[in-house]
């Protein structure tokens, strides 16, 4: 909580994503239509639309990179692109900065965090292990805390999932979430993400408020918040990340929508008091 506090002066802070798109060496990257020049003008513009919509805080992440590689898989490239993505985005707004790499590859998000200037890097296994879209992903957390430490970054904290969203989680299903939540606890994680089964989806209350009762760390929400259930959700949790919401029509591929990232803002302040 230490570290989080550092960051977010606000209750309840509310991330905003920015999703870089298609990055050199991913299936999806076209130089001729959106080469880097372009990619880092547009993140700089969406940062620059939730700062002004009044998030606390925003993202940068290889989103567009699909299909996604596992964490050990992931290249120099796309470290190469994600950590000037989080210095361009973090040099752009005077709201804090993080950063993730998908699938897993926290540890390279990491080295971007500390390279470009973040804040914190969300983690999809701290503890454990699942079947992602990508295949098997274990724990990271055990390097990722030694991999700070030998950087002298402490300052930069690890914003943790339990059973994250865009897998299987079958092969510990005798742990229950809130076993697992209270793993991430256990092991020295700053924050614990609740998600829904996809992007977009959110989780339940009940599963929001038993991870709260059962850990310490704060609760964020990882997905399917919207203006609708803000009074519900948001008010069991600590803090969220929007992505999906905040583009046109809720569809994460579109384009940053500053319409309905203020009126969230707005209802996000009204539930503040």
């Amino acid at each position: 909580m230490q570290r989080l506090d550092k960051i977010f002066t606000k209750k309840k802070p509310i991330i905003g994503m920015v999703h870089l798109r298609p990055l050199p060496g991913s299936p999806l990257y076209d130089p001729a239509s959106m080469g880097m020049k372009k990619i880092l003008e547009t993140a700089k513009e969406e940062a620059k639309m939730l700062e002004d919509a009044g998030v606390d805080g925003v993202q940068v992440e290889n989103m567009w990179d699909i299909p996604y590689l596992q964490g050990e898989k992931i290249g120099p490239e796309t470290v190469a692109a994600v950590a000037v993505g989080v210095y361009e985005v973090a040099n752009s707004v005077s709201i804090p900065v993080g950063a993730e790499i998908h699938m897993n590859g926290a540890d390279k998000a990491l080295a971007c965090a500390v390279a470009g200037g973040a804040r914190w890097v969300r983690v999809f296994e701290w503890c454990n292990a699942f079947i992602s879209q990508s295949g098997y992903i274990e724990a990271i957390g055990g390097q990722l805390a030694r991999m700070r430490s030998s950087l002298k970054a402490e300052d930069i904290a690890f914003l943790c999932d339990v059973n994250v969203k865009h897998g299987s989680h079958y092969i510990i299903h005798d742990r229950s979430v809130e076993e697992q939540a209270m793993d991430i606890e256990a092991q020295d994680g700053d924050a614990v993400i609740v998600t829904g089964f996809d992007t977009g989806m959110p989780p339940s209350v009940d599963k929001v408020e038993s991870c709260k009762k059962r850990v310490g760390l704060p609760i964020f929400l990882g997905s399917g918040l919207t203006v609708e259930n803000i009074p519900e959700l948001l008010g069991c949790a600590d803090g969220a990340i929007v992505g999906s919401y905040f583009k046109k029509d809720g569809n994460w591929k579109n384009e940053v929508d500053p319409e309905r990232a203020r009126a969230f803002m707005a209802a996000v302040e009204r539930l503040r008091g």
